[in-house]
């Protein structure tokens, strides 16, 4: 079952009852001219299992310790936002496997040319995705992108990875003519900054819930990175966020700001069709299968991460 995102930019009480999320609003509570009939007809409910996501962008939520424990123990992401309404924190379970110590430990013994072989497949199929999505929405020269990804070597010894990137972003967005990717660049970097936010917690998540250490990475190494797997895992996933965006873009919205209609098309990305393994599924349903194919690469189980292709 595909699991819903919830987004609350609005001021709101949330709090648990009967597994079930209950949603008031502080306008119609402290309203005294308004019966209390009323105001439980005002709520809102929904069942726990049925969330895994759910974004907080207001200040003024009041969420109930009741509610965490219950989202936590279902594995659902819990994203809040900063001031400029990006996601700037995660929580997510600490027990989303059953069996989180056997499945750790075959990925804390995983061996260093496993490691560079697991990239090498994440690089290429990141490559594979970007290229295709240069010749489907923009119809630019991408032949040079399809050579690299035969060429990429054990752990991209070559940083074909950044040579690729270089030639995707000065093509991707012709409406914006010398655009730099960048966290603090001129949009749309602002609307990919969100999306990609959007797509670290799916991929965290689905990391969790196999049983993997999310902070234990195959390429990126940080140790003030608590997510560096998610990192490496959703770096093929990222050119199905750049072709939201570009969805949006075609559309003539304005994207100097996050509106809400904007965040409504970019927050819609858990339940994208993406193609994996010769079926479409949800991205979120993809992101568990890849997930759960890198957890049998760590068990000797299998040879090859399961990646969505455009």
């Amino acid at each position: 079952m595909v699991k819903k995102t919830l987004y609350f930019g609005n001021p709101a009480y949330l709090s648990l009852r009967n597994r079930q999320l209950v949603i008031r609003l502080p306008q119609v509570e402290t309203n005294g001219m308004l019966s209390d009939r009323f105001k439980q007809e005002a709520e809102r409910t929904f069942p726990i299992e049925d969330l895994g996501v759910v974004i907080l962008d207001d200040k003024r939520i009041t969420i109930t310790q009741g509610l965490l424990e219950c989202l936590a123990k279902n594995n659902c992401a819990l994203l809040t936002c900063d001031s400029t309404h990006h996601p700037v924190a995660l929580m997510l379970s600490m027990e989303g496997n059953t069996l989180l110590s056997e499945r750790s430990r075959y990925q804390l013994e995983c061996s260093k040319p496993l490691r560079k072989q697991l990239w090498q497949q994440t690089v290429q199929a990141k490559i594979a995705n970007q290229a295709a999505n240069l010749h489907q929405l923009v119809g630019a020269e991408c032949r040079n992108m399809r050579v690299w990804v035969g060429q990429v070597r054990s752990d991209d010894a070559d940083n074909l990875e950044a040579r690729a990137a270089a030639y995707y972003w000065k093509n991707i967005f012709p409406e914006f003519p010398g655009f730099v990717r960048g966290r603090e660049g001129l949009p749309p970097n602002n609307l990919l900054n969100y999306g990609y936010a959007i797509l670290r917690a799916i991929v965290a998540r689905s990391l969790v819930a196999t049983g993997l250490l999310p902070s234990l990475g195959i390429h990126h190494h940080n140790r003030y990175n608590a997510y560096c797997l998610a990192d490496d895992i959703m770096e093929p996933y990222r050119p199905i966020i750049d072709r939201v965006v570009r969805t949006v873009i075609s559309r003539g919205k304005p994207i100097d700001e996050l509106t809400l209609e904007v965040k409504r098309e970019l927050l819609a990305i858990p339940t994208t069709d993406v193609h994996i393994a010769g079926q479409t599924r949800p991205l979120m349903v993809a992101v568990d299968q890849t997930t759960t194919s890198l957890y049998k690469c760590y068990a000797g189980q299998s040879k090859s991460l399961i990646y969505p292709d455009l």
